[in-house]
């Protein structure tokens, strides 16, 4: 298998999206230093053959600037997502929360059903590797206060600012 990569650039910072022939695996945290991603992809694709080239990986640059751009609310991407068959259940319900929402980690227990694997959703949702397209970000807690996530509070801030978030309701249960 081959995974093409590169780093795409945002403002002051840059950060590594790597894709296979399936889709878009991995988008990394801003400024991530590129060990992280190095050692997920042995971990995780450890037959691969990692390739960098920017050129296969402008689809997925376009699409993933625009959003960070703020004129883009929506991805068409097709994804190579990499976990349990919990966690796809979960990053697929986290598909489901539309822009500019956020919601709790109980709120998607309850969207797939598993009202009492609230903890369980929440480690589900920490090993997300596709950030900004699996929209882990609109996560928060039970107050509405931000809580963890992979690429550290501050882009996730950036992340919600860009979405001009305020803390509602799951519209879609």
């Amino acid at each position: 298998m081959e995974v093409y990569f590169t780093r795409l650039n945002w403002n002051d910072t840059s950060f590594p999206i790597a894709a296979s022939e399936t889709g878009l695996c991995y988008v990394g945290a801003l400024n991530e230093p590129s060990d992280l991603f190095d050692d997920w992809i042995r971990k995780h694709l450890p037959r691969a053959e990692l390739i960098e080239h920017p050129r296969i990986m402008q689809p997925y640059q376009e699409q993933l600037l625009e959003y960070l751009d703020g004129t883009r609310t929506r991805f068409s991407l097709p994804l190579h997502l990499i976990g349990t068959p919990f966690q796809l259940e979960v990053w697929q319900a986290l598909c489901q929360v539309p822009y500019g929402v956020t919601v709790t980690y109980s709120d998607i227990a309850q969207q797939i059903y598993r009202p009492s694997a609230t903890r369980a959703v929440g480690t589900a949702i920490s090993k997300n590797r596709v950030l900004i397209v699996v929209p882990c970000h609109r996560i928060v807690g039970k107050k509405g206060d931000l809580t963890g996530y992979w690429g550290g509070l501050n882009m996730k801030r950036q992340l919600l600012e860009i979405e001009q978030v305020s803390s509602s309701k799951l519209p879609f249960l």
